[in-house]
């Protein structure tokens, strides 16, 4: 008789510690999966779309620069840091998107 009940009580724990950490599994890998919604995609592109068409016009800019030297490179520098900071911006947006 007593086997038996400690061996009932065992497997009541075994059932919840199971059950338990099935759900903690299923809670945190759904956590983890996360998708962009259309208009996230959209934006993306439309992002990615802007920044190709500035690059295009920063380097017509640069290739027609009849000013000194030192204005076409200031020039230069100024479009570059420009697009890298555009950059950043929109792959920091994208990032939160699809962590969201």
């Amino acid at each position: 008789m007593f086997v038996c009940s400690d061996f009932k009580q065992r497997s009541r724990k075994m059932k919840k510690t199971y059950l338990l950490s099935t759900v903690l599994l299923m809670f945190l890998s759904s956590s983890v999966i996360a998708e962009e919604t259309l208009t996230e995609k959209l934006e993306t592109k439309t992002n990615d779309v802007e920044r190709a068409t500035n690059k295009a016009i920063n380097r017509a800019q640069e290739a027609t620069c009849t000013d000194s030297d030192a204005e076409c490179l200031k020039q230069k520098a100024k479009n570059r840091a420009s697009e890298a900071y555009d950059a950043t911006k929109d792959k920091a947006s994208e990032i939160k998107n699809k962590v969201d």
